[in-house]
């Protein structure tokens, strides 16, 4: 193994920690800022579930995306190299100021601009970048909109009457009925050979994934059938509670869908140098690093923009932090279950517009929003331009 592999594999996982610190307010900015775990009890709590993902996400197709950025026969050492050094720079300088930019577009702009640099636009695949370039808005709409829904229901919730759990009885009615369409049941397809069909389809990947969806799904219907009966005090208590199960479950999606990104750059520094010969035989110390990597991250903290998403956005309760974090588990597990790698920061920042706003818009602080959807823009195109530049200072000594 050479030096300069060993110093990308490094870098990697330097910037998958410093993706957890970064991105730690994404999971834990909403139950910090509702009060219901302290700080170092949030970050505790995130990284374990980060570190969960390891069990769960195990084909890997955000991974694979990312390692389809640049056309191989364009990929080497140097050119992984100065996207790395491009994109550690601008996610510190967006954490030193606060800014809540997405690792994932770093990342990938800084690999694609490095590539660009050194054989031009054409060592470019064009169909993941338009795939991440669309989320970029795609997410945090489908995150802000499932948190509008989620939090019109709870609200509706609180009245008493029946129809509110036959609201809920019919949405776990539909939630089985999809599952039953999307899970595979297909002997020939499925990944497990315990010999045991029923066994083979719970624990299948895919189905584990969209099982996770509709338990979810399910909790949040039986849980919202009891809301009505309860006064402000209990149902905030309750809240409180659930907000663990869904600040959780969106820790899972963070750490499924960030560690895979540079399990995807490590895989392809693997392939260059011939350690391994297609993405399918990635060793399985690379997850196992990438998952340490971002948990150690997240444990870290990023307080500085844990107070922007937690408290400069909107006003959160339980509640809304309930809403918030579930309507962002649900789009990381949908996104990851269609390979494609979209910002946690995006997402959860959508989801957590979307409860604000169905307060009213005036709850949202969109001077706030605008700046953030800025650094959204630029996060790319700027990670790209300075990678180049890395890859230019970089081929002068390599």
């Amino acid at each position: 193994m050479s030096l300069l592999l060993i110093v990308i594999l490094v870098l990697a996982l330097v910037f998958d920690y410093i993706n957890g610190f970064h991105d730690a307010a994404n999971s834990i900015a909403t139950i910090v800022s509702t009060k219901v775990l302290t700080p170092f009890q949030a970050v505790v709590w995130a990284a374990l579930f980060n570190f969960v993902a390891f069990f769960i996400f195990k084909d890997h197709g955000v991974a694979n995306t990312i390692a389809k950025t640049v056309k191989e026969d364009f990929i080497t050492l140097p050119v992984i190299l100065s996207g790395l050094i491009a994109a550690i720079s601008w996610n510190l300088l967006t954490w030193w100021y606060g800014i809540p930019s997405s690792s994932s577009h770093t990342l990938i702009g800084g690999f694609a601009g490095a590539a660009i640099a050194h054989a031009g636009f054409h060592a470019v695949n064009s169909e993941p970048i338009i795939k991440t370039v669309s989320f970029i808005v795609l997410a945090p709409f489908m995150g802000m909109i499932m948190a509008f829904i989620i939090s019109l229901w709870f609200i509706y919730s609180f009245r008493r009457g029946p129809l509110p759990k036959i609201i809920s009885l019919t949405v776990i009615t539909v939630t089985v009925i999809l599952l039953s369409h999307v899970m595979e049941t297909d002997p020939a397809h499925l990944k497990g050979h315990s010999g045991n069909y029923f066994l083979d389809v719970i624990t299948d990947t895919k189905n584990f994934k969209w099982m996770l969806i509709g338990l979810i799904l399910t909790a949040m219907s039986v849980f919202t059938m009891f809301l009505g009966s309860l006064n402000t005090a209990r149902s905030t208590l309750y809240l409180k509670r659930f907000q663990l199960v869904s600040s959780a479950a969106f820790s899972i999606g963070h750490g499924g869908n960030d560690a895979q990104k540079v399990m995807g750059i490590i895989t392809v520094a693997l392939i260059c140098t011939h350690n391994i010969n297609s993405f399918s035989e990635m060793p399985v110390w690379v997850p196992l690093a990438c998952y340490s990597a971002i948990a150690l991250g997240t444990m870290s903290g990023g307080w500085k923009i844990i107070k922007t998403m937690g408290t400069r956005i909107t006003k959160v309760t339980p509640f809304e932090g309930v809403a918030a974090e579930t309507a962002g588990a649900i789009t990381l597990f949908l996104t990851e279950n269609l390979k494609i790698p979209v910002s946690t920061t995006h997402t959860i920042t959508g989801s957590i517009i979307g409860v604000g706003a169905t307060k009213r818009l005036s709850a949202v602080r969109w001077g706030v929003t605008i700046n953030l959807l800025w650094a959204w823009i630029l996060t790319i195109p700027v990670s790209g331009l300075l990678a180049a530049g890395v890859y230019y200072i970089v081929s002068l000594f390599i």
